[in-house]
């Protein structure tokens, strides 16, 4: 939902303050240290924290703010205005406020269901390439988000690591945990939701390893034309509907070469291609060698 004057402010902006609270900010000597070094020049947590039932919470920049905001809302709601375009905001949906673009923004708990959420501020020049893997730009602050656990528990161990010491071994420490928080924000961007079309097509072939289907024949399944099936699997995963069932049978059929002795030929038939010698040129043409040259590759 989008407008400019359909969700409550506070009153008063209260930026901390909260029962049981969590709160740590690395103090900005230690943040222009950690910008000049390896490592942390290219990812570096600046501030995180958890506010709980956050009444009346709610901060306003007319110009911004240097760090990249990250904000998870894990109960009640509020809304987050970028530019004047505000939007609701709910449980189970990530705000990504990217950092050093000058656009005002301005977000807060509604005062009728006051927002619980976790949050971190990153600087750092790998930031901008991981916000644009997760589609986020201004006109889209907003990623609903599939794994709440996950990331609670990143954010969790963040705070844990910065309330024990700011030191650079520690700020090494959670820029890594900082670029993973943000590696899965970008996974969660092109992830389905439960239950919606592109998660049931996925399911039902990854459940169908073993068989074939057409495209036509999965979009009425789910309740989709072929067209727009096609194109939420290209969306997802950068091919379409069979490109995606090869790419599962080729990984199962890796994990029996791996795992198992099953003849080359054993293995086709358990990913649905009986004929040998079709299986073994649809897994050159994915792998760059035979079946028979990539079991005896030494791994590990």
């Amino acid at each position: 939902m989008h407008g400019r004057s359909d969700f409550e402010a506070p009153a008063v902006e209260r930026a901390t303050g909260f029962d049981h609270q969590r709160l740590v900010v690395v103090p900005r000597p230690l943040i222009r240290d950690a910008i000049s070094r390896p490592v942390t020049r290219r990812m570096v947590v600046t501030d995180a924290g958890f506010f709980p039932r956050a009444e009346s919470h709610g901060r306003r920049r007319p110009s911004g703010a240097p760090e990249t905001i990250v904000m998870l809302c894990v109960a009640g709601s509020g809304w987050v205005e970028v530019d004047g375009i505000r939007s609701q905001v709910e449980k189970g949906t990530a705000v990504v406020l990217p950092g050093n673009t000058g656009t005002p923004h301005a977000y807060g708990a509604l005062a009728t269901d006051p927002w619980t959420i976790w949050w971190c501020h990153v600087r750092g020049t790998d930031v901008p390439e991981l916000i644009e893997e997760a589609g986020i730009s201004e006109e889209r602050p907003l990623i609903r988000l599939v794994a709440v656990d996950r990331l609670i528990a990143i954010l969790d161990e963040i705070i844990t690591e910065l309330e024990r010491d700011q030191s650079p071994a520690r700020l090494i420490a959670t820029a890594g945990l900082a670029w993973r928080l943000l590696a899965l924000l970008a996974v969660d961007r092109r992830s389905p939701e439960r239950g919606a079309p592109l998660e049931q097509a996925m399911r039902f072939l990854e459940e169908r390893i073993n068989g074939s289907i057409r495209v036509p024949d999965l979009a009425a399944l789910v309740g989709v034309s072929s067209s727009q099936l096609s194109k939420l699997f290209r969306e997802a995963t950068g091919g379409g509907v069979l490109a995606h069932h090869l790419a599962l049978k080729m990984a199962r059929a890796r994990l029996l070469l791996d795992t198992t002795t099953l003849s080359v030929a054993q293995i086709g038939r358990e990913i649905g291609m009986d004929d040998q010698f079709y299986f073994s040129r649809q897994f050159r043409r994915v792998h760059g060698s035979s079946p028979s040259a990539y079991r005896a590759e030494r791994k590990g």
